[in-house]
């Protein structure tokens, strides 16, 4: 951020604190009236809540989101995070406009010395079995006579990705229904989101019929306990299509999510404005390197996507096993608040 005034608008009490140490230091006014906006400022928001187009003139409206290292625990939990994105353009799971994650996958040329950096990043990640969350507690072993796995992984059907990012299917059990009819012999694994393993938020609409579909469910097995013994990966929007290619796998895309459009994955639905190919280790320096902002749970300042690896290390070697009564406690609570029965 410059010296351009920064408003926030409609931010939770509980986001104000992190929101200003993700920016570094930079003074941010609080509002909930834009009129209280200063023409030629920033104005943050939250994911895609909608500005009306009556802003004060010449303010650019910065979009902030989780980013894809995020944390130890869901956001659901409101486990604070370690990187959120800020996106001037849009953002980045909404594939109807353009983001500046799309910008830099389509227009920046990588140097050898990033995409070196990115490919031990990449490394470092899969060696140590760090995804989003890292969450999953249960363990789960392929079958002996499971010749060729795909997983599907679930998605609480109310995200902003499957509304913005899905033209076609959008819920689960029509993903399901989709990969079983297109791949009839195979093994469909299909994971339960974890925050509806958790509680959180509602299954989606029929998704208590995905055991019709698919031969195995699994609910709270971590995405490094699964990807690892998968062949495939089919998704909508979901995150774990971007983790799998990390891993080496193959992921075909039923929607339109941000690392689809690259020649990296099979998609079902072309995606008309990316029209570069990307190697796999610049889509990593874009994504994990150039893209996102991550603060460290220690210092409170802006730190490297290396230092936040470090750190998500530890936290989640120090983190309780099983669910501590404080965090049992929590989830009640917010059961009633989300309206989750």
């Amino acid at each position: 951020m410059t010296a351009q005034q920064v408003f926030a608008y409609g931010i939770s009490w509980r986001k104000r604190a992190i929101l200003r140490r993700f920016l570094g230091g930079v003074p941010v006014r609080f509002v909930n009236d834009l009129r209280r906006v200063a023409p030629g400022a920033r104005l943050l928001v939250w994911g895609n809540r909608p500005v009306p187009d009556s802003l004060p003139d010449g303010v650019q409206v910065v979009r902030v989101e989780d980013g894809f290292l995020r944390s130890v625990g869901l956001g659901a939990d409101l486990v604070q995070p370690l990187s959120w994105v800020m996106d001037t353009r849009g953002m980045y799971y909404d594939a109807s406009q353009p983001s500046d994650l799309e910008a830099i996958l389509q227009q920046t040329q990588f140097d050898q010395a990033i995409l070196e950096r990115a490919a031990r990043l990449r490394q470092r990640i899969v060696d140590s079995g760090l995804s989003k969350y890292n969450v999953g507690r249960d363990n789960w072993s392929r079958s002996a006579g499971a010749a060729r796995v795909i997983l599907v992984p679930g998605q609480v059907e109310s995200d902003a990705s499957i509304i913005t990012g899905a033209p076609v299917i959008r819920t689960n059990i029509g993903l399901l229904r989709a990969v079983r009819e297109a791949n009839p012999d195979a093994h469909v694994l299909y994971k339960v989101h974890p925050d509806v393993v958790a509680g959180l938020r509602e299954r989606g609409e029929g998704e208590n019929q995905a055991s019709a579909l698919c031969d195995e469910m699994v609910g709270d097995v971590s995405i490094n306990t699964l990807l690892p013994q998968v062949d495939e990966v089919h998704v909508l929007t979901s995150l774990t299509g971007f983790e799998a290619l990390l891993r080496g796998k193959a992921v075909t895309c039923y929607g339109q999510p941000f690392y689809s459009g690259w020649g990296l994955t099979q998609d079902k639905i072309p995606h008309p404005r990316r029209t570069r190919r990307l190697e796999l280790d610049a889509l990593v320096a874009g994504t994990l390197i150039s893209y996102p902002r991550y603060v460290s749970r220690i210092t409170r300042k802006l730190i490297s996507p290396e230092q936040a690896l470090d750190e998500l290390t530890i936290w989640r070697e120090r983190s309780p096993k099983e669910l501590t009564i404080w965090r049992k406690l929590m989830r009640k609570i917010l059961r009633k608040t989300v309206g989750v029965q």
